[in-house]
């Protein structure tokens, strides 16, 4: 009689799932339209459906060109703000926004920790640099909602530069918007277990690990601490002119979708008509030769 496979247990079923994840990732990173095409036709499966996850990104994500077409031509300056806790999956928001788009129009902010003369600025100074011109849109990864969250959890401001932050933010985004910048502020939210689940996954991922910092497990341990700061953050920043919206970002999947959706609907876009591109007649000439490359140049084709 044969014995019986134990069933997987917790651990593995975590992995399991964090490698479909990681697939996935690699997947949607292909601009290979075949494989994706291919994997349309595979069995659903997961907590949401692969075969719809596919389609609808990627239809999105052709949405998204036609947005950055509008704000190229109209010369919009478009600000997005994610925030979050450690791993509530900004940055896979963010990889997905910016996947198809022209690196020169949409790009990253994802500032460091403020150098030792940053810290002496303008509290705002150092962001003010990347904010847009006409016709580009700016993604940043944490924003000055740091002084909010982990500056205060973590004791790197005093109680004056707290409040004075919270007096200056609303006038700061105010003055952001008469200048003629679109912002738009997103707040990812994920459980109390769903961090823990991720957090475990990093610890045991090599490819993942760099993410984890000392002061990300740190964060893990003032759960509370940083739940109160997001509470009272929102609470005395979500104004009329610069609203908070908040991603249920527990299914990363759906909240990659869910903000990619939410995102094109705050700019009134329309197509773009552009003249037909026409691939020109190369020309040669009779008297060209093309200088020989040494060998040694050439990389190894180990695959």
């Amino acid at each position: 009689m044969s014995e019986r496979s134990p069933p997987p247990s917790a651990y593995e079923n975590l992995l399991r799932d964090e490698f479909l994840d990681n697939l996935d990732e690699e997947l949607e990173m292909e601009l290979d339209d075949a494989r994706l095409d291919a994997l349309a036709a595979e069995p659903a499966s997961g907590d949401t459906d692969r075969r719809s996850y596919f389609r609808e990104l990627l239809r999105l994500q052709s949405e998204l060109v036609k947005l950055q077409d509008w704000v190229v031509e109209h010369k919009l300056k478009v600000v997005v703000l994610f925030e979050g806790r450690d791993a509530a999956g900004k940055g896979g928001a963010i990889k997905r926004i910016t996947q198809r788009l022209n690196p020169r129009v949409c790009r990253v902010a994802a500032l460091p920790a403020p150098s030792d003369r940053e810290r002496t600025q303008w509290y705002f100074q150092r962001y003010i640099a990347h904010l847009p011109a006409g016709g580009e849109i700016v993604l940043f990864d944490r924003s000055w909602y740091n002084r909010a969250g982990v500056e205060r959890v973590m004791g790197f401001c005093n109680d004056d530069e707290y409040e004075e932050f919270f007096r200056s933010v609303p006038e700061f985004e105010r003055m952001l918007i008469r200048s003629g910048i679109v912002l738009i502020k997103y707040w990812f939210s994920i459980t109390d277990d769903e961090q823990n689940r991720r957090f475990l996954a990093r610890i045991h991922d090599p490819l993942k690990q760099w993410k984890l910092s000392p002061m990300d497990l740190e964060s893990r341990r003032r759960w509370e601490a940083y739940t109160k700061a997001k509470e009272l953050m929102l609470e005395r920043t979500h104004i009329a002119e610069a609203p908070w919206w908040i991603v249920e970002a527990v299914d990363k999947k759906r909240a990659r979708l869910n903000c990619i959706h939410h995102l094109l609907a705050q700019i009134p876009y329309r197509d773009i008509e552009r003249e037909p591109v026409h691939l020109p007649e190369r020309v040669h000439h009779a008297d060209y030769l093309r200088n020989p490359v040494p060998p040694e140049m050439f990389v190894p084709a180990v695959y």
